[in-house]
């Protein structure tokens, strides 16, 4: 076998031996770089690469816990430090920032169908407490209360509603807003989301950045129709067109006072929006 020089090709090796499965790859991996003598500095090597391997594991558990609270209390604390180490292994951190990674493990879940096939609902579950992730760690965003009078006047094929950043849609097969809400605050009750469950209620989330926190609720009849439009840079009357009968006067004083909706700007590509 060859023999690895250079700090950068160490380092290198010590990485790809971090994310190996089985920890004799991963010793084979550090073998071909490192320069050690019999069977103390073999023991060493070893000792040292299994300390780095279980603290990696230990960190990737955590930061999943942080950001999938509930998806950790739906798995239970055993199950997901087992998912978290082959999800570390097979999706392994591309930035040195570990509160950006897990973005991929809705996805990881959506693999697992066999192991799964009794909580189905999991993957949704996870993709809104991603979506909730994102908004808390989203740039604050300047609201412009004074530009909503441009709605007076303005016409709407050349106008826009500008959302807070980190706002989110995500409709799902499963009461995916009553599960996340029953376990963070309560409301609903367990109880009311499991019956909801039960009774396969489907449910369309809306996440968005409320002052310093994330928030979550139910989209209202038309809303996603309504935001999805808008977040593709279309105009308001384009907007109110995909969602005919959506109560956009009761919508509005709602968005503003919870923050959804920062301000009305010129669109930038009205002609996107001609029927």
């Amino acid at each position: 076998m060859s023999v690895c020089v250079g700090l950068a090709a160490q380092q290198q090796a010590l990485l790809q031996a971090l994310y190996r499965p089985r920890h004799a790859d991963a010793m084979e991996i550090i073998a071909a770089c490192a320069h050690v003598e019999g069977a103390e500095g073999q023991k060493y090597l070893e000792r040292g690469l299994q300390a780095y391997r279980s603290n990696g594991h230990a960190l990737a558990q955590r930061a999943l816990a942080a950001a999938y609270p509930v998806v950790g209390e739906l798995l239970g604390e055993e199950n997901l430090v087992a998912l978290s180490r082959h999800f570390w292994q097979r999706c392994p951190p591309a930035r040195g920032d570990m509160a950006q990674w897990g973005d991929g493990f809705a996805a990881f879940l959506d693999s697992l169908v066999d192991l799964l096939r009794e909580e189905p609902y999991l993957p949704d579950v996870a993709r809104v407490e991603w979506a909730l992730h994102v908004a808390a760690t989203q740039a604050d965003g300047r609201a412009d209360i004074g530009s909503l009078a441009l709605l007076e006047s303005g016409d709407p094929a050349a106008l826009t509603l500008q959302l807070c950043p980190g706002a989110a849609l995500l409709t799902s097969d499963f009461p995916v807003v009553s599960l996340v809400l029953a376990h963070l605050s309560g409301t609903p009750s367990l109880r009311q989301a499991a019956e909801r469950l039960h009774d396969r209620v489907k449910e369309t989330a809306l996440v968005w950045r409320q002052g310093l926190k994330p928030a979550l609720r139910q989209a209202q009849p038309g809303e996603a129709l309504f935001v999805g439009v808008l977040q593709q840079g279309r105009s308001l009357a384009a907007a109110l067109s995909a969602a005919p009968g959506f109560n956009f006067t009761a919508w509005l004083a709602q968005a503003v006072h919870t923050g959804l909706l920062l301000g009305v700007r010129p669109v930038i590509s009205p002609e996107r929006d001609t029927p």
